[in-house]
């Protein structure tokens, strides 16, 4: 697990509290410390600060995620930073936490995020209109042209799918693709699909594909 925190002593006693908890941890402090870490390994987590001295969290955020397609990123927030969630999660981060946090959310998100990472697919293939599946492998391919998707993008894909044609609520998906002791607000879920119409629609898809049915979830039509 990879610590991106540009204040020494917190970055130090947030590496010291994962330890505790039998995580690996190292400590970045600067952007340019963080890309250079990950040249050494893929670490399976990142905890990224924004407020970073020498590079904008939201480009390393970026950088990381075009380097680790399939690590975790948490964005960690000031509350000042707020508008920058949306822009950080566009760019590759998989979640957020706002300080002051406590250590048990924390640890209870990285613990539904790696889970979820881990857990086995059923080994099937699904496929509604152009969109194709391969759910062991994780890929996405629309009229034969595979999407770059993150893993909680690929999740959602394959929540939605499976269930074509009938509505999936927000608290389902939610537990589908975090998880269902999920700690916070579940403005990335909207996030996401977003970001998932935009490439779909990208890749020939009908940008009605996914369905917003406002205050029950979402549905992914099998004809538009």
């Amino acid at each position: 697990m990879l610590v991106v925190e540009d204040d020494p002593a917190i970055g130090s006693e947030l590496v010291e509290a994962l330890a505790s908890n039998g995580y690996q941890a190292v400590l970045a402090t600067t952007g340019g410390e963080a890309l250079e870490r990950v040249r050494d390994g893929v670490p399976d987590l990142v905890l990224l600060d924004l407020g970073l001295p020498d590079i904008d969290g939201v480009t390393v955020c970026r950088r990381l995620r075009t380097t680790l397609p399939f690590t975790v990123i948490v964005v960690l927030t000031a509350r000042s930073q707020e508008f920058e969630v949306v822009v950080a999660l566009d760019a590759g981060a998989d979640d957020y936490l706002t300080k002051p946090f406590r250590l048990t959310e924390l640890l209870a998100r990285l613990r539904a995020h790696l889970r979820r990472q881990t857990s086995p697919q059923e080994e099937r293939s699904l496929s509604v209109g152009l969109l194709r599946l391969d759910l062991p492998a994780r890929r996405a391919y629309v009229a034969g042209e595979e999407l770059a998707l993150r893993p909680k993008e690929f999740d959602l894909l394959a929540a939605l799918a499976s269930h074509a044609g009938e509505v999936v609520t927000r608290e389902q998906l939610m537990d589908d693709v975090w998880d269902a002791n999920w700690f916070g607000p579940t403005k990335t879920l909207d996030v996401h699909v977003f970001a998932l119409r935009r490439k779909l629609t990208e890749h020939g898809e009908d940008p009605q594909r996914i369905t917003t049915l406002r205050g029950r979830g979402y549905r992914y039509e099998i004809d538009v």
